[in-house]
């Protein structure tokens, strides 16, 4: 089993980096709303005790963590809209809110999860495979970007009830599905995803 570490950020202070900065992003995959990217700072004398990949904590482990990176490490969060990933697609939306989410730290050096640097990164970095689950900073970042959507989620449900996005944070369900064909297409879901898509154009393709 991998174990995250501080080794990648540490053969990057070797090299001359003064600000390593891990990034990661949440939301990929729903059929609605932001993508949401986290760029952390960690200071290597306060890392919280049970750092790791955000996919393999539970949600109250990922808040308590969320919460103690807050105080001891520095974190900048940005988002890419819906609109954006409509007009870009998926993977160069994540890239424009992780490049959003490193602006807003003084970095030097960013150690990116995935195997693609985002394009006009304006400061040297390493891609790294699976990344949250091997880099210390990259999982920080997981953490902070995946809490910070879910809840961003839960406060668009209130808006646009009966899709369950406070439960299933806007990914693909079948109750999502079935709200979807029952309910229609919000401001809130990406066109350019098939699913939604099928449900905006499917008139055009039922034969008189």
């Amino acid at each position: 089993m991998i174990v995250a570490d501080f080794s990648y950020e540490q053969a990057a202070l070797d090299q001359g980096a003064a600000f390593v900065v891990g990034v990661d992003e949440a939301g990929r995959g729903p059929l609605a709303g932001p993508v949401t990217a986290a760029a952390v700072r960690l200071d290597p004398r306060h890392i919280p005790p049970g750092l790791a990949d955000s996919k393999v904590l539970t949600a109250a482990r990922r808040q308590a963590l969320f919460a103690e990176l807050l105080g001891v490490a520095q974190v900048s969060i940005a988002h890419a809209s819906v609109e954006e990933i409509d007009t870009l697609n998926i993977l160069r939306a994540s890239h424009l809110a992780m490049k959003r989410a490193v602006a807003g730290l003084r970095a030097d050096f960013a150690l990116i999860d995935g195997p693609l640097l985002p394009r006009g990164l304006t400061l040297p970095a390493q891609a790294i495979v699976k990344g949250d689950a091997k880099s210390l900073s990259i999982a920080a970042a997981s953490i902070c970007a995946k809490v910070t959507r879910d809840r961003l989620m839960v406060d668009l449900a209130q808006q646009y009830p009966g899709y369950g996005w406070e439960g299933n944070a806007g990914y693909p369900t079948k109750a999502h599905l079935a709200a979807l064909l029952n309910l229609g297409v919000t401001p809130a879901h990406r066109r350019s995803f098939r699913p939604v898509h099928n449900i905006l154009y499917q008139d055009e393709f039922v034969t008189p």
